[in-house]
């Protein structure tokens, strides 16, 4: 399990300060959810395309559906109920791809950002904090 996820409900507090609004106006987590709606969207659109396509098809054109298809018994209709499983891995497989390459370092890149003390270059993260100002020493 990645450093710095809870992994019950007690690691959970660990977050409690963090500042969300914060975190969501980040552009790291705006690239990441950017990125995701890009794929994600376009993905579920042609899936239910496809699938409600198949659907329309076996209920207004059912000659076509019933032609032989390659070879005998293997009809069209056959063919692109089973294409449904194929592209329901294939779509599976792909999202996984992309997470792998560029929604996960993404995500660890916001993650990191949130999870910056107060201390450092970027304090936007952390709700309420007081930084004390920083007078030199003499």
């Amino acid at each position: 399990m990645t450093q710095g996820y809870a992994p019950n409900a007690e690691g959970a507090d660990q977050y409690r300060d963090l500042d969300w609004q914060a975190v969501d106006r980040s552009p790291e987590f705006r690239e990441l959810v950017r990125r995701k709606k890009a794929f994600v969207i376009p993905a579920t659109v042609f899936f239910l395309a496809w699938y409600f396509g198949f659907i329309i098809l076996a209920g207004y054109a059912p000659d076509f559906m019933g032609r032989e298809f390659i070879t005998d018994g293997l009809t069209v209709g056959y063919a692109l109920a089973l294409s449904q499983f194929v592209m329901t891995w294939l779509l599976g497989w792909l999202y996984l791809r992309k997470a792998d390459r560029v929604f996960d370092p993404l995500a660890e890149r916001a993650r990191e950002a949130a999870l910056r003390p107060a201390g450092g270059t970027d304090r936007r993260f952390r709700r309420g904090a007081v930084v004390e100002e920083e007078v030199p020493h003499r």
